[in-house]
């Protein structure tokens, strides 16, 4: 197969292709099947999951971006002196945002389908593999966005539970 790389066109196997696939494009399928779910939902669950995915997407994000104040990972290409696989700029490799996205989906769809919440981790691990095969991550950049990503949701489950107006009781 041909593909146009960083530096030009090369052949590469089927292999090589679908990993490249997957580190470019696949954070966009969990978006489509949880947001799919979420509609395919009664009204007042699709609102419910939605005020619960928004902000632990959102903390998600900002955690992921703390994170990556905090600790410092050049990409391998850049500590290798390698051509990646796919363009990307040199900058801070952690944590990989594909990553943490595709995880964050992962945690919040278990919360509302168990089945749907394994898809959405294997397709999160998946793409994890990916980016760390085409040299844009380190193995630390895609599972460090995973943990935040399963201590983000999570935690933002458990502050909307116990915020939850309880019943008074007669």
């Amino acid at each position: 197969m041909l593909y146009f790389s960083p530096t030009g066109p090369i052949f590469v196997s089927p292999l090589v292709m679908f990993f490249i696939i997957c580190a470019k494009y696949l954070f966009i399928v969990p978006i489509l099947i949880l947001g799919g779910y979420g509609l395919s939902r009664p009204r007042s669950e699709w609102k419910e999951m939605a005020f619960f995915a928004v902000p632990a997407l959102i903390l998600t994000y900002l955690l992921g971006k703390i994170s990556g104040q905090f600790y410092f990972d050049p990409r391998p290409f850049v500590t290798d002196h390698f051509i990646p696989l796919i363009a990307h700029a040199a900058d801070n490799g952690f944590p990989s945002d594909h990553t943490l996205l595709a995880a964050g989906l992962a945690a919040v769809g278990l919360y509302w389908n168990k089945r749907m919440g394994i898809l959405l981790w294997v397709l999160a691990a998946l793409i994890a593999v990916a980016r760390v095969y085409v040299g844009v991550h380190h193995p630390i950049d895609v599972i460090g966005s995973a943990v935040i990503a399963l201590i983000a949701v999570p935690g933002w489950h458990a502050f909307m539970s116990a915020a939850k107006p309880t019943p008074k009781k007669n």
